[in-house]
């Protein structure tokens, strides 16, 4: 059992409580910082539920992967349907690059208003 150590504040002895040091994780990537963004402007009821109950990391981390794998999906799949291929990459590189971005960047926005902005 560990000893309590009391602080003198005024007639009063108050114990000194402490909660054990915990390991703090950092927001990693696009989505996780968006969707902290967006709860901390938008959601102020969810983001103190998730900090306060500390699932907010977890949270955020969810996210991030759920982000990163529907934009691959997203690209993958307009990729097949654009016919975007390995044969216009060696035809025209320039034109490839330029298709893959914008596939890229329209993949992104449907996944920001379904999984971050939500």
């Amino acid at each position: 059992m560990q000893k309590v150590t009391y602080t003198m504040q005024g007639d009063y002895k108050i114990p000194d409580l402490m909660l054990p040091p915990k390991e703090r994780k950092e927001v990693n990537g696009k989505y996780a910082l968006m969707r902290l963004n967006y709860l901390k402007e938008h959601k102020k009821a969810l983001y103190t539920t998730l900090l306060m109950k500390d699932q907010l990391m977890e949270h955020l981390s969810e996210i991030q992967e759920q982000s990163e794998m529907r934009v691959e999906q997203l690209v993958s799949q307009m990729r097949i349907k654009e016919n975007i291929n390995e044969e216009l990459k060696q035809q025209d590189q320039m034109k490839w690059v330029g298709l893959m971005n914008n596939l890229k960047m329209i993949a992104e926005e449907i996944t920001t208003k379904e999984l971050i902005y939500n």
